[in-house]
């Protein structure tokens, strides 16, 4: 079959359309613009009506007592005068009354003083208002007896020691009496720590504080090391405080 004898196209084929230029676009716009402008201003435009005349319109006015109908409104009309009556006009002028004056010119007159009633109402009151006398009393005063306080020196009276740290709850098998010391003053306690070993013997003893005086913290040591202490399952520390008790020293 040959190509050139196929079946032609059912529809016949168009022109191509014709596109418009930009320049035709903007013309047309601006004709649209302009017509669009035109019509705000001729059918914008806003007429006020003129008013119209006011004829026959009704007037209100205030009415003041000169009016005879506003006067049939007063319930006094024939009880009681008005400026309108047959009497005279005396009524209508009230008659003039002078103020009175409040200007005094007569001095100011002073109340006597009697000097005779000065203190009258308070003697009148004590004459009415007596106040009870006081009894007296022929009792005898009881005697106040006052206790009897014996005042003990503050000074310890002898010198005395014991024992602190662990020292203190065990049990000590010898002991001794500290001394008088003989000294002009007032010694303060010698502190000895002491290291007891776990058969009861001091280990070591060694001066912590002492008095003021060498011969009282000598003996102190030498009193220490003399104790001795039930056996234990270890060794312990512990101090011994001595409380010296002071005698004047016999002076060259």
């Amino acid at each position: 079959m040959n190509p050139g004898d196929a079946a032609p196209h059912p529809f016949p084929e168009l022109p191509p359309a014709e596109s418009w230029g930009w320049k035709k676009l903007c013309l047309v716009s601006a004709l649209v613009f302009a017509a669009q402008l035109a019509l705000i201003f001729l059918l914008g435009a806003k007429k006020i009506p003129p008013p119209r005349v006011v004829a026959n319109v009704p007037v209100f006015r205030l009415a003041d007592n000169a009016g005879d109908l506003v006067r049939l409104t007063d319930p006094t009309l024939f009880a009681l005068p008005h400026v309108a009556d047959f009497t005279p006009g005396t009524w209508t002028r009230p008659p003039a009354v002078a103020p009175p004056a409040f200007g005094y010119d007569e001095p100011p007159a002073f109340l006597p003083l009697n000097a005779a009633d000065l203190g009258a109402a308070f003697g009148a009151f004590m004459r009415t208002n007596r106040l009870a006398g006081r009894q007296p009393s022929f009792k005898p005063e009881p005697l106040l007896a006052a206790p009897l306080a014996t005042v003990e020196s503050a000074l310890p009276q002898n010198s005395f020691w014991r024992l602190t740290g662990q020292l203190a709850t065990r049990k000590i098998l010898t002991s001794f009496t500290a001394p008088t010391v003989a000294w002009n003053d007032v010694p303060a306690p010698s502190r000895v720590q002491l290291l007891v070993a776990a058969d009861g013997q001091v280990l070591s003893a060694v001066l912590l504080a002492t008095s003021g005086d060498d011969a009282a913290d000598q003996t102190a040591l030498m009193l220490a090391r003399t104790l001795r202490f039930r056996p234990a399952a270890q060794a312990m520390f512990g101090e011994i405080i001595f409380n010296w008790h002071a005698v004047p020293a016999a002076t060259p």
